[in-house]
């Protein structure tokens, strides 16, 4: 009924009595929307509905359905706790926030969240951390001087760069024992490379102390990890740079120039050593040998002709005369051998005849046939002309070579 409907006289749209009926001395109500009595009626269908839990309510919804469905509630919360770990990574299953334990990769379940949750950490990655440089993202290089200035031994400024690689060892010490591990290790390798080249002088960190101080680095900084129990490992240390400040760089690039100037004279005159030496020990070795080899030929020279004397004399004591005659003409022999010209002189003879026998081996065709030639007459004897003395003589040299020989065998 609408509210301007005509109706019973004193009464509302809704059949209530009105102000003016006299049987009720009450305010009149509010009259209430449509909308007001549809939203009324879903309220009281909804009461119903849940103080009914059990039985049979007007929405047709009962409690098995409601089991059902926390059922399927359950399996979804319980299979939410299934998770896969990558074969680099590592799990570290907390439960209200602590540590419980670590998992390895693959398939795993943990309690679902809010009870326990899971961490997976990446322990095969290799990480870079900086000292007293940075790197932007267009890979352009920044100098950080409070980090590359440092002092050494002898009091001079050096601009050392590093570079630390390194990788996660232990994931839940990395997640719980250090608030932030990444920048623990850059404070560490810092102070580690401060140390080691405040303990050494400006030449030895420039040249040729380059690879002992990373080594010394590595080490130091590596010790102090493990102290801290951060479970990171330092896989490298790179020593990007190291150069005294920018303000005295020219006059260092000059003492390098002139240490690697004496350092190439040194390596020079050690290879000019190692060639000179071999050579002259070869040269005393060969000199050696050859006197060791002089030493033995004179040492068995002399022992044979010591030999040969021995057995002479036995023979000269079994036969003088032919020993002697014998010694005779080989000593003739040998200085006849060893001479060119030979004067001969003849038992009752007044002349001294020439024999020439640097002629006779010349091999001139002549040769074979030069009469002897006389000498200088003895003091006292007169001399014969020549023609008388090729007259007087008509045998060749060889034959009165023989004729004197044979002569002298038989006086």
């Amino acid at each position: 009924m609408a509210w301007n409907e005509p109706g019973k006289p004193g009464q509302d749209p809704w059949g209530n009595p009105g102000k003016g009926s006299g049987n009720n001395n009450e305010p009149p109500k509010r009259p209430q929307r449509k909308s007001d009595q549809e939203l009324d009626e879903l309220l009281k269908k909804a009461q119903q509905m849940f103080s009914g839990a059990g039985g049979n309510f007007n929405g047709g919804i009962s409690g098995k359905h409601i089991s059902v469905a926390f059922l399927v509630l359950l399996v979804i919360w319980l299979l939410s706790g299934i998770y896969i770990v990558d074969t680099a990574e590592r799990g570290v299953v907390k439960r209200f926030g602590a540590y419980v334990t670590e998992t390895g990769p693959g398939p795993h379940w943990h309690i679902p969240y809010p009870i326990e949750s899971v961490t997976k950490v990446n322990v095969d990655r290799i990480r870079t951390t900086e000292i007293g440089y940075r790197t932007d993202g267009q890979n352009r290089t920044g100098s950080v001087l409070s980090e590359a200035l440092m002092l050494t031994r002898d009091e001079n400024i050096v601009d050392v760069r590093i570079a630390v690689q390194y990788r996660i060892q232990s994931a839940p010490d990395y997640l719980f024992n250090v608030r932030d591990p990444d920048a623990t290790l850059r404070a560490a390798s810092e102070s580690a490379l401060r140390e080691i080249v405040g303990r050494n002088s400006l030449d030895f960190v420039l040249t040729q102390g380059r690879t002992e101080v990373v080594a010394l680095v590595r080490e130091l900084t590596q010790r102090n990890l493990d102290q801290y129990q951060s479970g990171l490992f330092i896989t490298t240390v790179n020593l990007q740079d190291a150069q005294p400040p920018e303000q005295v760089q020219s006059a260092f690039a000059d003492v390098v120039k002139a240490r690697e100037d004496r350092e190439r004279l040194i390596n020079e005159a050690e290879a000019y050593s190692n060639q000179v030496i071999p050579q002259a020990r070869g040269q005393a070795a060969r000199i050696v040998e050859e006197a060791r080899a002089y030493r033995d030929q004179v040492v068995a020279r002399a022992e044979g002709q010591a030999s040969r004397f021995v057995s002479v004399v036995t023979e000269y004591q079994n036969a003088p005369e032919v020993m002697r005659e014998r010694l005779y003409i080989e000593a003739m022999t040998n200085v006849l051998n060893n001479t060119s010209k030979v004067f001969m002189g003849v038992e009752g003879g007044n002349n001294l005849m020439y024999l020439p026998l640097d002629k006779i081996m010349g091999g001139s065709g002549t040769a074979g046939n030069v009469p002897f030639a006389p000498a200088q007459p003895a003091p006292g004897a007169t001399r014969a002309p020549a023609n008388q003395a090729n007259a007087a003589n008509p045998r060749p040299a060889d034959s009165n070579v023989r004729d004197f020989l044979r002569n002298r065998e038989l006086r």
